[in-house]
């Protein structure tokens, strides 16, 4: 049986970032973290795209940036530009349910890289997004179904 793979969208990999002082922010950077200390033991995969390495890219904390990209190392799947078409097809779809852009773009990759889990800290998907490929949440959310199927 194949790992639950994850996919993490910008704002959750920047979430370690933003002002700790709020305790939704703290909870779920402690989360993301716990996340990712998961995907370096192996016990879940990480897949990530060629929009986010643009959208990393385009970070203007050049040392945040690094940190992100360091962490790509760890990812078992990467949805490159050679599938754009296909990507952008199933982004298209997605955006009719309210979602912008790049965030569809993400979306669509993880659909398109197999993953089980779309893992944000956007509240626009994470209330709008309707797809039935996988399963959209919080990492907090995330932690709460992964610890109960592996209890």
């Amino acid at each position: 049986m194949r790992k639950k793979r994850v996919y993490f969208d910008n704002c959750c990999f920047n979430r370690p970032f933003d002002d700790q002082s709020q305790i939704r922010v703290f909870l779920e950077t402690q989360a993301k973290i716990h996340i990712q200390n998961l995907i370096i033991r192996k016990e879940l995969e990480l897949a990530y795209s060629y929009m986010s390495l643009y959208e990393n890219c385009n970070n203007p904390n050049k040392d945040n940036s690094k940190i992100i990209e360091d962490f790509f190392v760890y990812a078992t799947v990467f949805v490159d530009p050679n599938k754009e078409k296909v990507v952008e097809n199933k982004a298209e779809k997605i955006k009719s349910q309210g979602i912008k852009n790049k965030d569809a773009i993400h979306l669509a990759c993880a659909i398109e890289a197999e993953c089980d889990y779309f893992l944000t800290t956007d509240d626009v998907i994470l209330k709008r997004s309707m797809e039935k490929d996988i399963q959209v949440c919080s990492p907090i959310d995330f932690l709460t179904v992964y610890e109960v199927e592996n209890a």
